[in-house]
């Protein structure tokens, strides 16, 4: 873990003043804007990801405290950076993981396993080696999303995910209690993910979710940093998932 002085930015309402947010997969996408978002709102910031160099950018434009790099899928290191924690934290959101798309015939059965047992263990090893470190009433804040919940080609594995997050997240808010648990269950997002999954089809995206959902508007990261600053400063929230998509589950449109 490194140590850094940041430049002081002025909180814009001062809801987490005070607080430490803990952000894992936070050096770019919807955990570097929750960084982002938590530092205007008063937070001290710890960022987590792999990528050291990217992390080191990351800490110049939100101005966290502290970095530690690790991969967060390596539930021993998880272990370990919470137990190396030198004070209890307020939030730990968790952004790490990748989708997995691919048809059943095309389908690697290795891969779609590890993406089927990854970010469920992730959640279940961050509850289990975090929440004793997380102040009563704070909150660990995982991601899912709403893309899997209309059957199609190619999104077998995500769809199964999308169903069973939910509910380990309603179970990990009960066994972890006062500790929060919830979930943020986002459609398409307008991230850097986002753009190296669809490559050149990533316009053609873009101008069909404008067309098509109720919103008018691409969700981006932004929108999701808002509703995770909102979940942690809201303390009646536990065991829920929160879907963020622009209305875009609600009309017959392709998966992200």
């Amino acid at each position: 873990m490194t140590a850094r002085t940041a430049d002081p930015l002025p909180p814009r309402l001062g809801r987490l003043l005070g607080q430490t947010v803990v952000v894992i997969g936070g050096s770019a996408g919807i955990g570097l804007e929750t960084a982002r978002e938590a530092r205007t709102e008063g937070a001290d910031v710890l960022l987590v990801g792999r990528d050291a160099d990217r992390l080191a950018t990351a800490v110049t434009e939100v101005g966290a405290q502290r970095t530690a790099a690790f991969d967060a899928h390596d539930l021993d290191a998880v272990a370990g950076f919470f137990a190396d924690l030198e004070r209890p934290v307020d939030h730990v959101m968790v952004t790490a993981g990748n989708p997995y798309y691919a048809s059943l015939w095309e389908t690697d059965f290795g891969e779609a396993g590890r993406a089927l047992q990854d970010h469920p263990l992730l959640m279940a090893g961050v509850a289990r080696y975090g929440a004793p470190h997380v102040r009563p009433g704070g909150t660990l804040l995982f991601m899912g999303g709403t893309g899997g919940r209309h059957p199609s080609i190619g999104i077998g594995v995500t769809s199964a995910m999308t169903a069973a997050l939910p509910a380990l997240t309603a179970s990990l808010a009960v066994e972890v209690a006062p500790v929060r648990v919830n979930l943020i269950a986002a459609g398409f997002v307008n991230t850097p993910l986002s753009a190296r999954l669809l490559g050149d089809g990533l316009e053609e995206r873009l101008d069909e979710l404008r067309r098509t959902v109720p919103t008018g508007r691409v969700v981006e990261p932004e929108d999701v940093a808002a509703l995770a600053v909102h979940i942690m400063t809201n303390p009646a929230l536990t065991g829920a998932t929160f879907d963020i998509d622009g209305g875009q589950q609600l009309v017959a449109a392709p998966p992200p």
